[in-house]
């Protein structure tokens, strides 16, 4: 998921309760959800090698105990460094006696051993929302390489989205409305209010994926079964569109092309056209395979169940065979993403004529 989706629910995660088991769990909790995502930082070195590590160890089981302790550490330095006055002897905390106390409030207690715990939590929330997409993840490398994807919901979920922000912001909304109705100034806010809102958000996405997940079978069975000439069906997936549970994109495999569709699960219905939706496979040549021995095409073939590998038509203007990787879950129109003219995590390698690939470049981006 987008980094956003994946704030807001550590956000809603800590607001259940454990904000009030420990001083900073919500800042850990929120820290902790997006962490994993720290191994954007390779495309420092190149969009290739930005690709090849990302959803790499921190997103795998054995790099969360990891990840946690990345997460502790952030907190204790911020913790660190706000208390640095109340280590000094005779520190005074600034204002009047009375301003003092009326600045106290229900604190929990910072306890690090639970707060790594809850690290743990929100890093596991993180790799279950990364698997409903179809993007995918490894949770068990290096034991395990494969790649695993639910491909229930879209990368950006505005439903999602929406949800959190209510868990979230309805509490407060409340709470003024609350504060003007009983005109009291000396009323005492309630510092960790808003956990029934936080629960109803996430058993709203549960809830949520539930229907998303059971759509999903149905539109993969009616993509299975669905007319394409007498010819072998190898392999199939569906791919989610946002906010509208019914709508799927379709891929099926045969022997000699790939057939893409648009998949209606409320109706039953699928559309597709021989013509414009029906990709055959192109031949293997020189530069595809050697374009496959990259690292790009290693990184490509490994994580894509559904490549397509073809050789452009026209050479670069260098005189280099362009050989371009797009991944068919990709192909399709919808919210910030145009699959049909611009596949998004397409490659590029760039072939001389001794079957080296001397340029590779990720997304219309050079580099390692």
């Amino acid at each position: 998921m987008e980094p956003v989706t994946h704030f807001l629910t550590g956000a809603c995660l800590a607001r259940t309760g454990f904000n009030r088991r420990s001083r900073y769990a919500t800042l850990t909790m929120v820290l902790a959800a997006e962490a994993p995502d720290l191994d954007t930082l390779w495309s420092l070195r190149g969009p290739i090698a930005g690709f090849t590590h990302h959803r790499g160890w921190t997103h795998t089981l054995i790099g969360l105990p990891v990840d946690a302790a990345v997460v502790l550490g952030a907190v204790w330095l911020w913790h660190r460094w706000k208390t640095r006055h109340e280590r000094v002897p005779g520190y005074v905390p600034p204002g009047t006696p009375e301003q003092r106390r009326d600045r106290k409030r229900p604190v929990p207690p910072v306890r690090w051993g639970q707060l790594y715990l809850f690290a743990l939590i929100a890093l596991l929330s993180h790799l279950l929302l990364d698997w409903t997409n179809n993007y995918g993840l490894r949770p068990f490398f290096p034991f395990n390489p494969h790649w695993y994807a639910g491909s229930f919901v879209f990368i950006v979920e505005p439903v999602m989205l929406a949800l959190l922000v209510i868990g979230l912001v309805a509490p407060v909304l409340f709470g003024l409305i609350g504060s003007e109705i009983t005109a009291s100034s000396s009323a005492r806010r309630d510092p960790f209010r808003g956990r029934g809102w936080a629960a109803f958000a996430l058993a709203g996405i549960g809830l949520l994926w539930c229907v998303r997940g059971y759509e999903r079978l149905h539109a993969e069975d009616l993509t299975r079964a669905a007319d394409y000439g007498n010819v072998e069906i190898r392999r199939s997936t569906v791919s989610p569109y946002p906010v509208n549970p019914f709508r799927w994109h379709g891929v099926v495999e045969t022997p000699d092309f790939f057939q893409l569709s648009t998949v209606d699960s409320l109706s039953g219905q699928v559309a597709t056209s021989e013509q414009e939706d029906r990709l055959y496979k192109p031949p293997e040549t020189h530069a595809t395979l050697a374009a496959k021995r990259s690292p790009l095409g290693h990184a490509y073939l490994d994580w894509s169940p559904f490549p397509l590998v073809t050789e452009g038509s026209l050479p670069s203007p260098e005189g280099l065979t362009i050989v371009t990787f797009r991944d068919l879950r990709f192909f399709y129109d919808t919210l910030g993403m145009h699959g049909r003219e611009e596949a998004p995590l397409s490659g590029e390698a760039f072939v001389n004529e001794e079957g080296e690939v001397v340029r590779m470049s990720m997304d219309g981006r050079n580099g390692r």
